[in-house]
């Protein structure tokens, strides 16, 4: 079973796409957007699942490089 995470940009607080894991991303793991671009994870937060529900929301916090 993998991991389906958000991917959350650092600077605006907006996500970027969803993503899905084989297992849990680490802090310093490194992975590229649909963009190409290769970020690196700074935070991972896992909210607690909503009542009834079994799969935790997991948001993974990158920053992206402006573009220009």
């Amino acid at each position: 079973m993998g991991i389906n995470a958000t991917i959350m940009n650092t600077a605006t607080g907006q996500p970027i796409q969803k993503m899905s894991f084989g297992r849990m991303p680490k802090p310093w793991a490194s992975f590229n957007l649909a963009t190409g671009e290769l970020v690196t994870a700074e935070r991972i937060d896992v909210e607690k699942p909503a009542p009834g529900k079994f799969a935790a929301t997991v948001n993974v916090w990158v920053t992206v490089k402006p573009k220009g």
